[in-house]
């Protein structure tokens, strides 16, 4: 399908200098396409716009919505744009419209879209270690009040420059262990990048930063004793023999940067382990010196670690409260992958062309 491009006929220009923050800065095309009458209509590139919604568009209502986050960058050397294994992520939302009832989207193109939305706005793509966020969403907009999905959908992207995701950067983070809220329960849509998880995660978190936390780890719903996530992302446990996380289910986000820190761990010689990290243990080799290091992992936060873990009234610092070897060597060397300048996993990188000016 051909994607028809409407350049934007005043484009802001781009911000210089850094201090992006995280998701508040848009470039000035989107792309978008919409879903009727049992197919996808003409895929479009767009000037930024607001979308407009009848009040009873069943995403308004049922929370039928989806979306991803992906990352651009530029190559320091030669000034190339690229994205970062965004095969993972196109295939993760697929899977996300199938839990949530809602059309896939064909993977060639959609790989498409992202290309020529990033090459319109190329000049926005920041230097490395900084990046171009990258936000797939679809949305349902059929006006019906019913219980059922939606028969229309709209599937945008909309992209922007992104700083650190954590305010200091990649401080060592304090968070809290959550003893009351879940995150998500099996059977439920814990695997599926929606809304909703996330919408079920603000008290907690702003009840935890309140209190002068970074941010939670959520535990398993059933026993209330395994470590699942922390935040909106992956978290893993450094011993001297292992690297621990959480094996992958229907409660677990499928990690693109999980997946490629647990590629790195055995190439480094360490043994990823998916197993369920209890988080008594967890704490008890935190105060023994057993546990060596602690990092949460995404596509925001990339490799961050983390200082202390509070659970049961008690903070448990882990190693000394620094970041450890190994998660600066994860951190560095997938960022060194993100930038285009490590030999390491070329297969990673997707170059954005530049495409003829429409």
């Amino acid at each position: 399908m051909e994607i028809k491009i409407t350049r934007n006929p005043n484009p802001p220009a781009p911000p210089t200098g850094g201090n992006y923050g995280f998701g508040a800065m848009f470039t000035p095309h989107m792309f978008q396409m919409e879903f009727r009458n049992g197919a996808w209509g003409e895929p479009s590139i767009q000037p930024i716009h607001d979308i407009a919604l009848h009040p009873a568009a069943k995403v308004l209502h049922y929370g039928q919505e989806i979306f991803e986050g992906m990352k651009a960058y530029t190559n320091p050397e030669d000034g190339s744009v690229h994205m970062f294994r965004p095969d993972m992520n196109i295939k993760r939302f697929n899977r996300s419209c199938e839990r949530m009832s809602m059309p896939k989207v064909d993977a060639e193109l959609f790989m498409d879209a992202l290309k020529r939305l990033i090459d319109l706005d190329r000049d926005w793509v920041p230097e490395s270690p900084e990046a171009l966020y990258i936000r797939p969403t679809m949305i349902s907009t059929q006006p019906s009040l019913g219980v059922k999905a939606s028969d229309a959908y709209l599937f945008y992207i909309i992209i922007g420059p992104v700083g650190s995701y954590f305010a200091g950067g990649i401080n060592p983070l304090r968070v809290k262990v959550e003893e009351r809220y879940v995150r998500s329960a099996a059977g439920g849509v814990g695997s599926a990048k929606t809304g909703g998880n996330y919408a079920a995660s603000l008290l907690p978190i702003k009840q935890a930063q309140d209190a002068g936390f970074d941010q939670i780890v959520w535990l398993d719903a059933k026993t209330m004793t395994t470590v699942e996530e922390m935040g909106a992302m992956n978290i893993a446990f450094v011993y001297a023999d292992k690297v621990i996380t959480a094996p992958l289910s229907d409660t677990i986000l499928h990690g693109v940067t999980r997946d490629s820190v647990g590629v790195l761990c055995g190439e480094f010689g360490l043994n990823w382990t998916e197993t369920p990290p209890v988080v008594a243990e967890i704490c008890a080799d935190a105060d023994s010196g057993k546990l060596l290091e602690a990092f949460a992992c995404g596509t925001a936060a990339v490799v961050t670690p983390i200082k202390s873990l509070h659970f049961q009234g008690a903070d448990h610092v882990v190693g000394d409260g620094g970041e450890g070897p190994v998660t600066c060597k994860l951190r560095e060397t997938l960022c060194g992958i993100h930038a285009g300048i490590s030999e390491q996993h070329p297969e990673w990188i997707e170059r954005i062309p530049q495409f003829e000016a429409v």
